[in-house]
């Protein structure tokens, strides 16, 4: 089959490799209809994750039908035949944390715990295509895909509804809306939200479904204008940071106060903030003291009101410098974040869609070949063509 592998930081490409197989009992086989390229495959892209290997399958937002199941497999939950979403963390279903349903949190999905445990203090669940340190899986931007625990992991999908109205339930979609439904939204709530990519759109949504009662985008239009048009018509206001300091435009729309609520929906890779700043974050992740660029939480914390949240959807992946934690705890803020624990949302996002309160494809700028998914990591890293979200299609 083609699959999208890593080959080196900054180099990926499609190569022919062998078909996946079914290798424990609750296995399936998906053929993969669609697969998304993700914010956070970025990192990987740009060398931010460690633990990734030459010709590693990469991809965590994937849909399909399911092809072949193994013997153990509950008919009753899925079957061949079924069209699925494969939720990016790889879930048990019976551990301690699946039963809270702390999926992202599973303690038997990861054969590669030690890692996390060393990095971590614990490990993560497995997760489709995203390193060693979450399992070493191959990931979803191929032709077909194993899914363990597939009766817990193939999520079942009507019929009636497209793949781009979908396949975001994978991902970016529940964790945009655990951002937002974390903070315990009010209606008289202001939310900011840095960041307008694919999940920082789906924060704003959220956030609307959820009541607040003003949502605050902020991106650079200098880099995609579009992103900051796509918020407005999901009726934000906006913040360009290119053009206006953060701090002082969220305090004259806020009565001096700050936001109840801020998100990043960023990560690790942000851009912003002065001359100095940013020199000392490249400096510091040059020298490998620091593993990231957390510009974005040092502003998000010193911008949030006294009491408030701040809910961090954005990947970091190891340790950060100069978080301004005599702002967090001088100002009582509460912080809320994790990988998402996507079988929660599914049902309830599925509901919003087929009741008309969201149609997720609205993110869709771009559908390719997977035959072409090098150049498509290109345009998205690279912002061209006004590029926001990139869909790859295997059967192209």
């Amino acid at each position: 089959m083609k699959a999208l592998v890593w080959c080196a930081p900054y180099k990926v490409k499609v190569e022919n490799v062998p078909d996946p197989k079914i290798l424990n009992r609750r296995d399936a086989i998906v053929k993969i209809t669609s697969t998304c390229i993700c914010g956070s495959d970025l990192h990987l892209l740009d060398g931010y994750i460690p633990f990734m290997k030459p010709g590693d399958i990469m991809g965590h937002e994937p849909m399909g039908v399911v092809v072949e199941v193994g013997p153990d497999v509950d008919r009753n939950r899925v079957k061949v035949g079924d069209r699925v979403v494969v939720p990016f963390p790889i879930a048990c279903g019976a551990c301690f944390f699946c039963k809270r349903q702390l999926y992202s949190c599973c303690d038997n999905t990861n054969p590669k715990a030690y890692l996390g445990e060393e990095m971590f203090g614990a490990s993560t669940a497995g997760i489709f295509g995203y390193s060693h340190l979450t399992g070493g899986y191959a990931g979803g931007q191929a032709e077909f895909l194993r899914v363990p625990f597939a009766d817990v992991n193939c999520q079942v999908m009507p019929e009636d509804l497209t793949d781009h109205q979908l396949v975001f339930l994978s991902d970016i979609f529940p964790t945009g809306y655990m951002a937002a439904q974390h903070c315990n939204i009010q209606s008289d709530d202001t939310v900011a939200v840095w960041g307008c990519g694919p999940v920082g759109q789906f924060t704003i949504r959220s956030a609307m479904l959820l009541g607040a009662g003003k949502v605050i985008a902020i991106d650079d239009a200098s880099v995609v204008p579009e992103r900051l048009q796509m918020a407005r018509d999901a009726g934000a206001t906006t913040i360009d940071i290119h053009d206006e300091y953060v701090y002082d435009r969220l305090m004259d729309l806020t009565g001096g106060i700050g936001p109840d609520v801020c998100i990043d929906a960023v990560g690790m890779e942000a851009h912003g903030g002065s001359f100095i700043s940013n020199a000392y974050d490249a400096i510091k992740t040059n020298l490998f003291m620091e593993t990231e660029r957390p510009y974005v939480i040092r502003q998000a914390i010193n911008c949030c009101r006294k009491g408030g949240t701040v809910s961090i959807p954005g990947v970091y992946g190891g340790v950060s410098d100069k978080i301004p934690m005599g702002a967090l705890m001088n100002k009582g803020l509460t912080i809320k974040t994790g990988q998402t624990h996507v079988h929660r949302y599914v049902p309830e996002l599925l509901d919003h869609i087929r009741k008309g309160r969201i149609d997720p494809s609205f993110v869709v700028t771009h559908r390719m070949p997977l035959s072409e998914a090098a150049k498509g990591y290109e345009i998205f890293r690279f912002r061209k063509d006004g590029c926001i979200k990139v869909v790859l299609d295997p059967a192209a």
